[in-house]
């Protein structure tokens, strides 16, 4: 604009020249007041429309490439159902959603949910047959803290109750039953179950149900969970149960070593396991294998065993890197751990049992354990007196026979073994060979403490107690490992490869 704007009414006289002034700056004063706030609206709104159009949904198009025991016909990402990864939405309706749709496809090769780049709040959600989770290398699972997005589960049959409380459990993060097929994978993505809210309400006794899981599969039938990182899980991290044909590979896991029950890997009542190249740092046993608890374990009766350990490294001050029990009352027999290596934990191999719990620990078979800085090595007890209720069976005696250990090496052991059989029910058939323990500079007079066992060893140093009788070097190879395979040993991964297209979510502002 050039000038101010002139102003003509053929039914007003002309005013005097001081008027018109008067008159023009007022109209010019308000034109360009109308003009400035028109030209503010409109940058606004240019503003506004650029914010919009970069948060338009991107369409992404990646591929996806992993080793499964099944690949999917067909694949949905998360954000297809609505699911929004800015940390604070809830998604557990998405994943609801996401699984009831795609379960359409059981029959027709299965499908694969993806989980994109982003951190996607959610509860408890469930899976179904021929199904793949898979979580993106930059994608966070966050367990929500409302306590209305957990379900409520009845206890476990083979417990009788519940871990925490006496009534019933939260359903676990990510849960299925009676499923066949099933895969949790990703390419290193990421579940945390933010457990501090978890651990404080369990210190606090304010827990009405026992603290959920993060991953539980029951009465299930091949299931693969690989390639993830577990954090800070309110209670156990894996949990198989009642399921059999299961491999447990490439999970890293990391819990505060003061959290409480922060259990890495718990296969329990399960038949034909593996569990390979593992990661852990919890507050309690890296791997801990069960199969129920006193009078309900023995009833239901379902054992664990044909499971495989290999390749785990572990931390953990306050427990063991496997454990057997101490809820080992449907039985565990035929365990073969290889390749362990532990670092400041507590043991390497305990057994846990008691009087009242039945059941058996039989046919244990582990060699090339590396551990570093230990408090036992090894570690036996038959008073781990802790009961479901006060209605277990005093006659129900644990039998604990064929255990066998070789080829281990320890540095800086306080404690090379406590063994502690129970009287009148000795632990027996205790075989190790070609072990030695670097006992530590301020470690325990006594390496060795045996009671009510029964055993022999070959080339143990410090040697060991008299009940375990040193059968000369020509032993050295006694406590032989199973030369055959067990089952799961035979399923091999085939690769998938898979090209997802889909809609992110891209906020720039």
């Amino acid at each position: 604009m050039c000038g101010r704007p002139q102003v003509h009414s053929p039914h007003i006289s002309k005013p005097n020249s001081k008027v018109l002034f008067v008159r023009m700056e007022l109209l010019w004063k308000t034109h360009m007041r109308v003009i400035g706030t028109a030209f503010v609206l409109l940058l606004v709104a240019l503003l506004s429309s650029e914010r919009v159009e970069s948060r338009k949904a991107k369409v992404v198009t990646t591929s996806l490439e992993y080793n499964a025991i099944n690949c999917r016909a067909h694949s949905a990402s998360l954000t297809d159902f609505g699911g929004v990864g800015d940390g604070k939405t809830s998604n557990t309706k998405a994943f609801q959603s996401a699984v009831s749709q795609l379960s359409q496809y059981a029959s027709e090769g299965g499908s694969q949910l993806y989980v994109p780049a982003g951190k996607w709040l959610t509860g408890s959600f469930s899976l179904t047959s021929h199904f793949t989770l898979y979580l993106d290398k930059d994608a966070v699972l966050l367990a929500s803290q409302d306590i209305t997005e957990w379900p409520v589960l009845e206890p476990l049959p083979s417990y009788g109750r519940g871990r925490d409380a006496a009534a019933g459990r939260f359903a676990s993060l990510i849960f299925g039953k009676n499923l066949t097929d099933v895969i949790v994978t990703g390419e290193n993505g990421t579940i945390d179950g933010q457990g501090e809210f978890w651990w404080q309400q369990f210190h606090r006794k304010k827990l009405k149900y026992t603290r959920p899981y993060l991953i539980e599969l029951m009465f299930s039938d091949n299931i693969q969970i690989s390639n993830l990182t577990l954090l800070n899980s309110p209670s156990w991290n894996v949990h198989p149960v009642y399921s059999s044909n299961i491999i447990v590979q490439g999970i890293t896991i990391f819990a505060p070593i003061t959290s409480p029950n922060t259990d890495g890997i718990n296969p329990d009542s399960c038949t034909n396991v593996r569990i390979e190249d593992c990661y852990i740092v919890s507050g309690d046993d890296c791997v801990a294998v069960k199969s129920g608890w006193d009078q309900y374990g023995i009833k239901f009766g379902w054992p664990t065993k044909q499971l495989v350990i290999r390749r785990l490294t572990c931390i953990s001050p306050y427990s063991a890197t496997i454990a057997l029990g101490s809820e080992m009352s449907g039985g565990i027999q035929d365990v073969r751990a290889e390749d362990i290596t532990a670092i400041q934990t507590e043991s390497g191999v305990r057994i846990k049992t008691a009087v009242g719990r039945g059941g058996y620990v039989k046919d244990i078979y582990v060699k090339r354990m590396t551990l570093h800085t230990m408090k036992w090595a090894f570690k036996m007890t038959g008073d781990y007196n802790s009961h479901a209720d006060s209605h277990y069976d005093p006659n129900a005696l644990p039998e604990i026979k064929n255990i066998n250990y070789r080829d281990v090496v320890a540095d800086n052991v306080t404690i090379a073994a406590r063994f502690q059989g129970i009287s009148n029910d000795p632990f027996t058939g205790i075989c190790i060979a070609n072990v030695t323990l670097r006992m530590a500079a301020k470690a325990k007079k006594q390496p060795w403490t045996c009671t009510d066992i029964e055993g022999v060893t070959s080339g143990v140093n410090p040697p060991p107690c008299g009940l375990l009788p040193d059968q000369g070097p020509e032993k050295i190879t006694a406590c032989d490992f199973p030369a055959d395979s067990l089952p799961i040993d035979m399923l091999e991964l085939k690769k998938c490869t898979t090209s997802m297209t889909y809609v992110a979510d891209k906020l720039l502002f």
